[in-house]
């Protein structure tokens, strides 16, 4: 595998900015997630890095050396999309076999047989090899098509969003899955989601972007616990994080506008008194949506806590995070 750098890579469509003086590293063997709404510039990034898009100004360097010139089949990247893209009329073996069996590979049958039945046991799909895929279910589907990418020798994965047309269970699964193939195989993969679940639970680092441009890189808990401002603070996080005026609680440093409090920056027992509204019980844990002199705001309690709508709890702010007039971090 190999590191990726991107050095100041900007793009755009017409009068659309799509990129923006965009500058990361790819360190070799990590598994990087670019996080971000839908318009931020996410795919737009994988599309310049596998060569389907050609940047108007930057660079991209794969492996050391430019790549900008190269070709897509130059650049020896694989790419996994949300749609599955299999030949229905071929078996799971020949669907892995298919980018082998390229003019440009030339892979001799006894490697191809070699590689398909071992990507088959990583992916826990060897006993469906002889199956058509029509005969597969969605999850064992996405598996053929991310097999497909792991059966070359790729300088790195790019990923964009492919388990996002799954059901919630089996994106459960199917995450698990993935991050064990990625270490299993020592794999660099860059990868694309909008679901902050994702990020945080596969990566080794995490890209937030807004509108093209890249606010903040880093791993998932420095990002989770020290945002640069408040865009990303409200990207990672459930419940979401609590955005409240600053001067509700005595102690907010100069310049703070709005202070950020997280389920675990909100004590219960003393301060103000807050009104519950609404009560979730999530089996391991209970969501408490209240309200604070005007403000709604949600928490989790114990999961034994026997709370009703219209009690009366005091909470009051640990550690919180402040952010000025412009939305900026206040440390």
């Amino acid at each position: 595998m190999s590191e990726v750098h991107l050095r100041n890579l900007s793009k755009s469509f017409g009068t659309t900015v799509a990129v923006e003086d965009v500058t990361l590293t790819v360190p070799d063997g990590a598994f990087v997630t670019l996080l971000g709404p839908t318009g931020a510039g996410k795919t737009t990034i994988l599309r310049l890095i596998s060569g389907l898009e050609q940047p108007d100004a930057g660079d991209v360097v794969i492996g050391g050396r430019s790549a900008v010139d190269d070709t897509p089949a130059q650049r020896n990247v694989a790419m996994v999309f949300q749609q599955y893209s299999l030949y229905p009329h071929l078996s799971v073996k020949d669907n892995l076999a298919f980018p082998l069996r390229s003019p440009l590979l030339k892979t001799p049958e006894h490697e191809i047989d070699r590689k398909v039945t071992e990507i088959a046991e990583v992916l826990r799909i060897p006993h469906k090899l002889n199956n058509k895929a029509t005969e597969l279910s969605g999850g064992e589907m996405q598996r053929v098509s991310i097999g497909r990418a792991l059966v070359r020798n790729p300088s790195i994965y790019l990923m964009d969003e492919p388990l996002s047309s799954l059901d919630a269970k089996l994106r459960s699964d199917l995450r698990i899955e993935l991050k064990r193939i990625q270490e299993t195989l020592g794999a660099t993969l860059l990868y694309v989601t909008h679901d902050q679940v994702e990020a945080m639970t596969m990566s080794t680092h995490i890209g937030v972007l807004d509108n093209g441009r890249l606010v903040q890189f880093g791993s998932p808990r420095e990002i989770y616990e020290n945002p640069v401002n408040l865009y990303v603070a409200g990207r990672l996080g459930q419940p979401r994080i609590n955005i409240l005026p600053a001067d509700m609680f005595a102690g907010s440093p100069a310049g703070a506008r709005q202070i950020g409090l997280r389920p675990e920056h909100i004590e219960q027992g003393e301060g103000k008194e807050s009104t519950v509204k609404r009560v979730e019980h999530l089996g391991d844990q209970i969501r408490l949506h209240l309200t604070l002199e005007g403000h709604d705001l949600v928490t989790l309690t114990d999961p034994h806590a026997d709370l009703e709508p219209g009690d009366i709890i005091s909470i009051q702010p640990r550690n919180p995070l402040f952010f000025d007039a412009s939305g900026a971090r206040i440390n």
